[in-house]
C-alpha cells in the first residue's frame, strides 16, 4: 500500500503562498470538546451558521492511529444518555456524518476498500472511498453529499471538517470554502506518534510526513516576511 500523499505535496506552495489556508475557524483541544450543535463552535453568529454534515477525520481525531473503533473515553456517557460519539451522530445522522481519512478509504492505501468496511462496521458511521488525499478530495466530498439530497448539503458552506491536521483536515475545510476545527491536542501526543506508528504499521515515516515539516518551516517564514513599506 502506497502512503505517499500527493496531494499534500502539491498543496505545499499554496501554504507558503497563503498561510491562512492552515487556519482553523474553531479550535478544540480534544474530540470530547465537540460542541453541539457546531452552528455554535464558529465566530460567526449561529443564527447564519447553517451546518448540515460533518466531516470526520479518523486517525489521532476520534480514533487511535491504525485503529478502527472509537477511542474508549469517546464512547464514555458525558450526559445521562450519550457520548460524544454517540451524539455527534445523533446530531448529524446518516450520511450527514461522513468519515473521510487518509488510511481508510483512501484508494492509494486502502486498495481493497477492507479498511474502510472495518471502520464502517466498528462506528456505524459511511466512509469515503476517495482517489485523491486530503486535502485534494473536496470535489469527491461535494460529489457525495450532492448524490445523496438526504443531506440536503448543495454548498460547502454547509460542512463543518473536523481533524487534528492543520495542514489536511484544516486545508481542505479552507479549499473547499468549508468550516475547519481544529482537534489540537488528538489522542496521541506528538512525542508518542512516531511510537505508535512504528509499533502499529509497517510502513516507515512517509514523504508526506517529511513535506509536513517543511510546510511548517515554510508557514513559519511566510508569516514572519512582511516587505517592507
Amino acid at each position: 500500500m502506497n502512503n505517499l500523499n500527493v496531494s499534500a505535496t502539491l498543496h505545499l506552495f499554496r501554504i507558503a503562498m497563503r498561510p491562512n489556508l492552515c487556519l482553523a475557524q474553531a479550535t478544540i483541544p480534544t474530540f470530547n470538546q465537540l460542541p453541539m450543535p457546531l452552528n455554535t463552535a464558529f465566530s460567526a453568529p449561529a443564527a447564519t451558521t447553517d451546518i448540515r454534515a460533518v466531516v470526520l477525520d479518523k486517525d489521532n481525531c476520534f480514533a487511535i492511529p491504525h485503529s478502527s473503533s472509537v477511542y474508549k473515553p469517546y464512547e464514555v456517557k458525558l450526559t445521562e444518555t450519550q457520548s460524544k460519539f454517540a451524539e455527534l451522530k445523533a446530531a448529524y445522522p446518516g450520511r450527514c456524518l461522513l468519515i473521510v481519512s487518509n488510511t481508510a478509504g483512501a484508494m492509494s492505501y486502502d486498495t481493497s476498500g477492507q479498511l474502510a468496511s472495518e471502520v464502517e462496521a466498528a462506528t456505524g458511521v459511511r466512509v469515503l472511498r476517495h482517489q485523491t488525499k486530503k486535502p485534494g478530495c473536496g470535489e469527491e466530498i461535494m460529489a457525495y453529499f450532492r448524490q445523496h439530497p438526504e443531506t440536503r448539503v448543495d454548498r460547502p458552506e454547509q460542512i463543518a471538517v473536523v481533524g487534528d491536521r492543520l495542514t489536511t483536515d484544516v486545508m481542505l475545510a479552507n479549499t473547499m470554502g468549508s468550516y475547519g476545527v481544529w482537534v489540537r491536542e488528538g489522542i496521541v501526543g506528538k512525542e508518542e506518534r512516531s511510537v505508535v506508528r512504528s509499533i502499529l504499521s509497517p510502513h516507515p515515516a512517509s514523504k508526506h510526513e517529511l513535506m509536513v515539516g517543511l510546510a511548517c518551516s515554510l508557514r513559519a517564514l511566510s508569516i514572519l516576511w512582511r516587505p517592507f513599506s
